[in-house]
């Protein structure tokens, strides 16, 4: 078993492999950013070299403008095998002038079906905005610029699986989904306007690698030298704009889905969310 905390400024050159689309994945500005392009053929995609157990994982993305219907851009966190963990940004295009959706998810040894989704209160395909996974043993925090937007706590202790076993790698990738990605798969992509291209920045994880075998942070050291997202829980600042988040701007919450969960929810839907 061997476990390295890793810290530093990131450069996709040396942290990651693209691992298909034949040439549509190409990294740029001497490693700091990396397109992904999308036409009828096919997608593309990227994988972080080493795999983590917890940590902070930042990557800042400017996705497909005006008519994105049927795209989907992805950034997320996946172990691998039968039984997987993952936990999911997923950025659902539509027609110009709507919306994207901003889909998030947490698998536990394969299930899923805890879905939240967001609309964004800025266009994210005029500039560069930064989205970020926090994940330890204690909550899985999704940010937007630094807003939380999303918490997952940990509910084992009420029969709830949460992914803590399983080392995962960073995955991004840039697909066609038009069978259900935009206005549940009624607006099709418009291949006339393809290559369509998403851009990637300044991917930054602050983790820990596992280089054999599995592995826990608590390997690490002392709570006195834990690092700020082995900790990380909201302050009172951070539990508002939660709120505000949640209020204003979540189209889609599974703990409220009671048509598809008729037989009632899950139980973690009956604890605080902050």
């Amino acid at each position: 078993m061997s476990i390295q905390l890793l810290a530093s400024a990131g450069n996709f050159y040396r942290d990651v492999d693209i691992t298909w689309g034949e040439g549509r994945g190409k990294i740029q500005e001497g490693g700091r950013g990396l397109a992904l392009s999308l036409d009828k053929l096919s997608g593309s995609g990227f994988q972080s070299k080493n795999e983590f157990l917890f940590g902070r994982f930042d990557m800042q993305l400017k996705l497909v403008p005006e008519n994105s219907a049927g795209t989907v851009t992805t950034f997320f966190l996946s172990s691998q095998g039968e039984g997987h963990d993952e936990i999911d940004f997923e950025f659902l295009g539509n027609v110009s002038g709507q919306p994207y959706t901003i889909h998030t998810n947490v698998y536990t040894q394969g299930k899923g079906n805890k879905e939240q989704q967001f609309h964004l209160w800025f266009d994210p395909t005029a500039a560069f905005h930064t989205y970020t996974i926090v994940w330890n043993p204690h909550r899985i925090v999704f940010l937007v610029d630094n807003s939380p937007i999303r918490v997952f706590n940990n509910h084992e202790s009420i029969g709830i699986p949460f992914p803590k076993s399983q080392a995962m790698k960073v995955y991004c990738s840039l697909w066609n989904a038009d069978e259900w990605a935009t206005q549940g798969g009624r607006v099709k992509t418009d291949w006339a306007l393809a290559p369509f291209t998403a851009y990637y920045r300044n991917i930054n994880i602050d983790g820990c690698a596992v280089s054999s075998g599995t592995s826990s942070c608590k390997s690490i050291g002392s709570t006195n030298n834990a690092k700020p997202w082995q900790t990380h829980e909201l302050d009172g600042k951070g539990r508002n704009r939660l709120r505000w988040v949640q209020s204003k701007h979540m189209v889609y919450n599974y703990c409220a889905d009671s048509k598809r969960f008729p037989q009632g929810f899950s139980e973690e839907c009956k604890r605080s969310r902050f």
